[in-house]
């Protein structure tokens, strides 16, 4: 992906430094401390423009956001619509914030059980079966992940990509983890209210796509509540 940016986009972002983060590996293991307090962290892994992380950060402001890209034109995009939405929720930027990383090297930028939630929304297929070690959702990054979620810690993946869907799904169960709430359709019946939708989300779904959906629990509190959910439900 080459994305074709304006002349001193680094230096603009240099500038932000209330927003975006250029060096989030200094942050490693004191995120709670960027952020002034120990809220649960979120983080969505490829944020595009960044309209779902925006939103997300103004519904919860009692969770910190991050978002994660690897370009800076996409950091930039995302740093726009980001102030665009918190002045116009009449917001301070406390609780959000966009780190410049590859997604290889998140080991290097959060802490074991640092995080509480990741987000993966409509990452690249890599629709070739040699590039299956680059999804997003392949075992190999799944382990990352594993490694710095918390006791809480859950992946809510989404995607329009059936065969990433399928992929993903079998990733997830033969590493053995818990899956809940899959949806082939996400909005089969409608746009759903209760979930904040990101601008690709809007777009397939207005062309009448299906969107895939599933999240995986990963951290042993939210298994356990899992369990408790799933036992007061075939008791009711």
């Amino acid at each position: 992906m080459r994305l074709r940016g304006r002349k001193g986009i680094r230096e603009s972002l240099e500038r932000q430094e209330d927003l975006v983060i250029l060096q989030p590996s200094q942050w490693k293991g004191r995120w709670s401390e960027y952020f002034g307090n120990s809220n649960p962290i979120h983080v969505e892994l490829g944020m595009g423009k960044g309209k779902f992380i925006s939103d997300l950060s103004i519904a919860h402001p009692d969770i910190n956001y991050i978002g994660v890209d690897m370009y800076d034109e996409l950091i930039r995009r995302a740093s726009d619509k980001v102030r665009a939405v918190r002045e116009e929720h009449g917001a301070g930027l406390g609780n959000i914030a966009l780190a410049l990383m590859n997604i290889q090297t998140i080991e290097d930028v959060f802490a074991p059980g640092e995080l509480e939630r990741i987000y993966l929304n409509f990452s690249d297929p890599w629709p070739k079966k040699k590039h299956a070690r680059r999804r997003l959702t392949h075992s190999g990054f799944v382990n990352k992940y594993k490694s710095i979620l918390n006791n809480r810690g859950e992946i809510h993946f989404k995607t329009d990509s059936r065969s990433l869907f399928e992929f993903s799904l079998n990733s997830f169960a033969n590493m053995g983890l818990r899956m809940r709430n899959i949806s082939l359709d996400l909005h089969a019946n409608g746009l759903r209210e209760d979930l904040i939708p990101t601008e690709y989300e809007l777009k397939f779904v207005s062309q009448g796509m299906p969107i895939y959906r599933c999240e995986v629990v990963i951290g042993s509190q939210a298994l356990e509540e899992h369990e408790q959910y799933l036992e007061k439900e075939d008791n009711a």
